[in-house]
This record gives structure tokens, sequence and C-alpha cells, in this order.
């Protein structure tokens, strides 16, 4: 198809984005928006496609407000979708730590590490609401990290100077997603939420030009059916399988939101794609995808490589002083702690210049050597264990005893369907949410995070959106 035959469209503005001071943007917003009342809401169905963080939580709000909600996932279980995966942290400006964050310091580390992309109404939101997402996910039970004392610890993310980030060891995505299911669990158990397991959606249905349902297949038994709804919401994940490896499971596919987008819904940023740094390097033809390792581990572990091209001894046998523990030279002031994308391209450019180590030469150290030595090794696997044996079992190298190594590589994909600041897609009636949409998100796995986004939607923002959208058709 030659260029010719493109044609540039009317352009497509957000006109549901409040004016005015920023910090006041979303109190407004969710002020002016009508509301359904609660006998009323048991008259309306809505769709939810995806059980992750946004979808799960989504779908537990939707049905605790008295909506039916009809939940579809391909997994067996809702507990199972590849938000489990996730393990550094969530970020949230609690300021806990007393070292100088704020709602304003988290929005500006967002907006800056998104390199200006982030639609900062948006972000601005996400850091107003992370504040109650702590509360919110304490208050279901998700064991976060706490001091001696009993208060929720924190430690430090990539790109940011403060002590932001709420964990739960190296399994953060796994316990968050277990709060939300327990809360979506509740909703099932009440009837409110319909789940489907073990299901495929196949194609959006369009109706006078409004989103009022889906098609869908059974992956047990191959039926294919239609489920109609008054508004649908994807929360089906990104896209970054695209690439021939990723951090993603294979299943991990996104054909939701291509179906979506042929049915109407535009797409918007769909090149934008993180790298991220902290990536067990490939090893071979045989692998299907590739396995992360915690942002949280460049917290205490430092990054080098051999100053000599072509150094090929053992890390252990290379004296300090013929180390190049360039993130540390380069940036100073963050360290190894700099943003995913400056870590991803100074790993790139040292493995360019010939002084990458392991196979191939497509990896740099990832040391602690200093943190076990500063700590204890026993205060190191509290912090990071599951992580350390993640490693070991992949790699059959101990990291307590020889530095890991690790390599940047696809992670998180801050395209997607277009959205407005109330999440609606172009198809009246369809929402995105998490990080099948492209709204902020693109910025919000340095300054906020990705788990963050996803709660946030579907905690927060969908129940107030759909509320305003059935209201007023």
């Amino acid at each position: 198809m030659s260029y010719a035959e493109y044609e540039t469209g009317a352009p497509i503005t957000d006109t549901r984005a409040p004016d005015g001071p920023i910090a006041e943007r979303w109190d407004r917003r969710r002020f002016e928006a009508k509301l359904v009342n609660p006998a009323n809401r048991r008259k309306h169905t809505v769709i939810v496609v995806g059980t992750g963080l946004a979808g799960g939580a989504a779908g537990a709000t939707l049905g605790e407000q008295g909506y039916h909600v009809e939940q579809f996932c391909y997994q067996d279980s809702p507990r199972r979708a590849h938000s489990i995966a996730a393990q550094g942290g969530i970020n949230a400006a609690k300021n806990y730590r007393n070292d100088g964050d704020s709602i304003h310091r988290l929005f500006y580390d967002t907006v800056k590490g998104g390199d200006f992309r982030a639609r900062e109404s948006n972000v601005h939101r996400l850091a107003q609401i992370s504040v109650e997402i702590i509360d919110q996910c304490v208050a279901q039970g998700v064991p976060f990290a706490r001091e001696y004392g009993g208060l929720l610890d924190t430690r430090s993310f990539g790109g940011v100077q403060v002590s932001r980030t709420f964990y739960a060891r190296g399994q953060t995505g796994q316990q968050l997603l277990l709060g939300a299911y327990q809360a979506l669990s509740r909703q099932i158990a009440a009837g409110t939420v319909t789940m489907h397991p073990r299901t495929e959606m196949l194609d959006l249905i369009v109706v006078g030009g409004r989103a009022r349902g889906i098609v869908a297949r059974d992956l047990i038994t191959g039926e294919i059916s239609t489920h109609f709804a008054d508004a649908v919401v994807l929360a089906t994940g990104g896209y970054g399988n695209v690439f021939y490896l990723s951090t993603n499971a294979m299943n991990s596919n996104a054909t939701a939101i291509w179906r979506a987008h042929r049915r109407g819904a535009y797409f918007g940023n769909p090149c934008f794609t993180q790298i991220h740094p902290t990536c067990i390097p490939r090893t071979g033809d045989h692998q299907s995808k590739l396995t992360l390792m915690s942002e949280s581990l460049r917290n205490d572990g430092r990054i080098w490589v051999p100053k000599a091209h072509g150094d090929t001894r053992p890390p252990g046998e290379i004296p300090e002083d013929e180390r190049d523990y360039y993130l540390e030279r380069i940036y100073p002031s963050f360290g190894n702690l700099v943003p995913r994308d400056i870590a991803s391209r100074a790993a790139k450019n040292v493995c360019d210049e010939g002084r990458g180590v392991g196979p191939g030469g497509q990896g740099v150290y990832l040391d602690f050597a200093d943190a076990i030595r500063r700590m204890g090794r026993d205060k190191v696997a509290e912090k990071y264990g599951n992580l350390f044996d993640m490693y070991e079992r992949i790699t059959a190298e101990n990291p307590y005893e020889v530095p890991m190594r690790i390599y940047p590589a696809v992670h998180y994909t801050m395209g997607g369907l277009w959205v407005d600041y109330d999440l609606r897609t172009t198809v009246p009636g369809l929402f995105a949410i998490g990080e099948a949409n492209f709204s902020d998100h693109g910025a919000n796995r340095l300054g906020a995070s990705a788990l963050m986004q996803g709660l946030a939607d579907g905690y927060f923002v969908l129940p107030s959106t759909i509320n305003d959208y059935l209201a007023r058709t």
C-alpha cells in the first residue's frame, strides 16, 4: 500500500480533561461526574475483560457498587493473570521516611522520568490516588514488608531520589493480585460478578456506534458465545510480544485491544516501548521469553563491567581497580538507580564497546558483594531471597557468590488504545484501563509504577467514569 492511500483523519482531543489548577482537577471531575442511584445500578451490566490488577480491581469495585459484572479471562483462574509476575514494588507519596517526598514530587518525578511525554493531568491524579491505594491494599491484607517496629517499609526505585516503593520481597505483584482476587472472589460469591475463566475475547460488538458486548470463545470446548452489556472494559495488558523476545508470558498477546482497534478504537503511541535494564540475558535459540529480575535489585546491587575490552576472566579474578562501575561514574547523583531507559542505553553502550560479559558479550554484572559485607547475607536474603533463588534456578549460578549477569529486554508497552481523561476510547461505551491504554503509564514505571496505574484505574478512576457514562446514556 502506498503512502498516498493513507488519509489524515480529524484530530482527536480529550474533551473531558478538566482545566484549572492541576492539583484540583481530579477532585473537581469526580464531583461533576453524574451518579447512578444505587438501586438503579442493579439494572446495568458491565463486561470486564481481563483479571490482572486493573481488571480484577475494576470487577471487584463495580460489583461492590451493585453493578452486574460479566468478567472474562483466558487463564484457568483470575489469580493467574500476568500481573502476578511483577516483582519490585508499588510507589506512593506517603513520605514515611520524611525524606522530602510529596504528591507534587511524585508527579514531577513521573513526568520527568517519562521524558515529558505523559499527560500531566493524569499523572497528577495518579500521584494523588497513590496515597489511598496503599491504605486500600493494607486493608485487603496485602503483606507489605514492615520495619522492626511494625511500620510499612519502603525502598527506592530507579529514577528517583526518595524512598517511596512499598514492597513484599520480590513478590509484590503476586501479593497485590491476590488482594484484588480476594475482593473479586467476594463479589463472585455475592453474585454480582459472573466469572468466565478459560475464555478468549474474539470480537467487540458495536451497535449503533456504541460498544454493547463481546464475542467470546470457550478455550476448553471451543463454543462461541455472545455477551451483551451497557459498557465494555478492556484490561488485557500490553503488546510486548510483538518483539521476538520479551519479559511477557507468551499468551499475553494483546489480541483483545487489536480486535477493538479493528472496530474503530484508535491506538496511541504504538511505538513507545520500555526496555527494562535488569533482565537475565538470553542464552540461546531455545527461549520463548526472557526472565525479568526486579528493579529493586538496583537498590543494593552495583553494576559494573571490566575496564579492558575483551576481558573474559571470571568476575572474582578481576581486581577492584580494573572494574568500571559505569553508572556510578557517569551519573553520580543517581548511581545505580538511574531511570530505566538510561540504565538500558548505558548497558548496551558498554557491551557494544566490547566490554560485555557472559555468552556473546551481551551482559553486565549486578554485584551484591558490597551489600553482603555491609548488611550480612541473611539481611540480603530477607530482602531479595526469592529473586536470588529464581536466578540460581535459571542460570545454575549462585548470586550470593558470583555476580548476577543482566542485560536490557523489552518489558512494558506505553502505547495502547487511545483514551481520554475518563478512560473512554474513541468507541463510545468502550473503556480501556491499565496497560491496555496509552494514557499516562508511559512515565509511571519511573516516578510511579505500573502496579499503581492498574490499581488506580480499577479501584478509583473507572467506577466514577462508568457512573458518569451510564448516567448520561
